[in-house]
């Protein structure tokens, strides 16, 4: 049988992904509650994530489900068991420009530097592709820009 996956979740008490799936062959929606073994707020969730998708009762059904997606699950299930709410989670997913990124931990540092390296790649523009520019000029308002005194002695000297 194949399945697609529609939708995934996690279930905190008892710890659990929730999938929604659909069956091909019969276009059933169901609902797979796979639980979390052997995890704890001290884990890897990147081995834990990995483990469950090569895992042989669940290979079918999360097939269609991006390890990416399953590493961010289980981050959640982590932080829960952290003692950490749900917003925290979520924003520690999401990438703040103001940030100071020297404060975090390793892990947290490790977490946006992925993030970072996802969005340059999906904004990154290749030779190949169909709207790729090369040498791009773009001129910027004077006005915009704040005056300075030391700005208008090195015009004179250059």
């Amino acid at each position: 049988m194949s399945y697609e996956a529609k939708r995934c979740g996690v279930q905190f008490s008892p710890p659990a992904i929730i999938l929604l799936y659909k069956q091909k062959d019969t276009n059933q929606v169901r609902k797979r509650i796979i639980p979390v073994r052997n995890f704890s707020k001290y884990s890897d969730c990147c081995l834990a994530a990995e483990r469950l998708k090569n895992h042989f009762r669940h290979k079918e059904y999360l097939g269609g489900v991006p390890l990416s997606q399953l590493k961010r699950l289980h981050t959640v299930l982590r932080d829960h068991m952290q003692g950490h709410s749900l917003q925290h989670s979520l924003a520690s997913f999401q990438v703040d420009p103001e940030e100071d990124l020297n404060k975090l931990n390793d892990d947290d540092l490790a977490r946006k530097k992925g993030q970072m390296d996802q969005l340059f790649e999906l904004n990154r523009r290749l030779k190949d592709d169909p709207d790729f520019v090369y040498d791009i000029e773009v001129e910027f308002s004077q006005s915009d820009q704040e005056k300075c005194s030391w700005d208008a002695e090195s015009d004179d000297g250059f």
